[in-house]
């Protein structure tokens, strides 16, 4: 499959990754879904991406959402063959932190976000790949799930988030295992450390300091390095079941 042909659903779409992905898939020819819970960011996103873009506010915890939000893509493009899952907090906090342990429902909330959201999408969007006409290969749609370098090497204060971006990657073979069947690929990407907005949003010198420690290249990456990957997952077949590290070779520090 080439990318001028990709339907793509991409979750977190307004903004970061996400938006990097959408932008890229529409340079490219191909049509995209955006879904995120910011209304306004994501209207404003899919209007710059013209007649290729369109947006659904969609809650990715949500199941009922997640249906409604996939159902109405695949209306408007005339099916699915991508998705992407961006949608992601951080959720920092340590286990024992200075105003006591962690509450579950921290913990709990950065699990339903970051892993369940993810499988709600997988699910959806795979019910509807199915039915698809098969390309090359017997090809019928390709899974894309955003891992992090923190599911190795987590810091601390990652504890909840390094555990759900571990089971994003940990997913990936099994359902590609079992959707193989239906020639659905999926792959984890796990990028290091990127220029998103809630890292413009860091002070100039923490930047510096975080870019310091990638060996090479010596910065920070860029979320159009991520979208040119996601590109290339989809247009590589052989590609499946795997994790793919995007991070200029770094090992993350305890701190």
């Amino acid at each position: 499959m080439r990318l001028a042909q990709a339907k793509a659903v991409v979750t977190g779409g307004a903004s970061g990754l996400g938006h990097a992905v959408a932008q890229h898939v529409a340079q490219a020819g191909g049509r995209v879904c955006l879904l995120d819970v910011q209304q306004d960011a994501g209207e404003a996103a899919a209007r710059a991406l013209g007649e290729a873009g369109s947006f659904e506010r969609c809650d990715v915890t949500s199941e009922p959402q997640v249906e409604e939000a996939m159902e109405h893509a695949r209306e408007r493009m005339g099916g699915i063959n991508l998705l992407v899952n961006c949608a992601g907090i951080v959720g920092a906090g340590r286990v024992l932190g200075r105003s006591g342990p962690m509450s579950g429902d921290f913990f709990t909330r950065v699990i339903h976000i970051n892993l369940i959201g993810t499988f709600l999408c997988d699910k959806a969007a795979a019910a509807r790949m199915q039915h698809n006409s098969p390309a090359e290969d017997g090809e019928r749609g390709v899974l894309i799930h955003t891992s992090s370098v923190a599911a190795y090497e987590g810091q601390i204060g990652q504890a909840a988030y390094s555990a759900t971006k571990a089971a994003v990657a940990g997913m990936a073979l099994p359902i590609a295992r079992e959707l193989a069947a239906f020639g659905i690929r999926c792959v984890a990407i796990a990028p290091g450390i990127f220029r998103t907005p809630m890292m413009a949003g860091m002070p100039q010198d923490v930047q510096d300091s975080l870019a310091r420690q990638v060996p090479f290249p010596r910065r920070l990456g860029q979320p159009e390095e991520f979208a040119r990957l996601v590109g290339c997952v989809f247009e590589n077949p052989m590609l499946n079941g795997t994790t793919i590290r995007l991070d200029g070779a770094i090992r993350m520090q305890p701190k």
